[in-house]
């Protein structure tokens, strides 16, 4: 497996597994990243400053997953980590965590000084994931966010 930057031709790979994940989850409802109208231009809009998304591709040179990081709040200089996703063949070989620490040292590169996430219940491995990458657990969201109603899970770490 080899995790590289997102490029156009992976856009529609990312797509399927995120909505394949959220719909087996069944999390293909409004609020979501199902949902995300930028789904079938991800690496467009993650080329932007202060931006990044990374895919995991096999040895079959197949994108299987991937995860990025955008802006939050950027007066609190706070980065969201995004899309997390793996297809179900390149889960349980600690991809998550490579995923998790390639955005976070990307994102403090881009200036941030925290990152924050949001997931739902539904996603057990998310759950188990990120407390162990190291991420704090919060009550709430940090601030009204486009998909705080659906979700219920709020994260947050310190990049320094």
């Amino acid at each position: 497996m080899n995790i590289r930057p997102i490029q156009v031709g992976d856009n529609q790979a990312i797509k399927h597994i995120l909505q394949s994940d959220l719909k087996a989850a069944h999390l293909d409802i409004p609020g979501t990243a199902y949902f995300d109208k930028n789904l079938d231009t991800l690496s467009q809009f993650y080329e932007k400053a202060r931006r990044g998304y990374f895919v995991v591709v096999n040895d079959f040179q197949e994108v299987v997953g991937g995860a990025g990081f955008a802006e939050f709040d950027l007066e609190k200089n706070i980065a969201e980590l995004q899309k997390l996703y793996l297809a179900k063949s390149a889960q349980g070989h600690r991809l998550s965590y490579q995923l998790i620490s390639l955005v976070e040292q990307a994102a403090k590169e881009a200036g941030y000084d925290k990152l924050y996430l949001e997931t739902h219940h539904n996603l057990k491995a998310a759950l188990h994931v990120y407390p162990k990458a190291g991420f704090t657990k919060l009550a709430g969201p940090i601030e009204e966010s486009l998909h705080s109603d659906a979700m219920d899970g709020f994260f947050i770490k310190s990049l320094h």
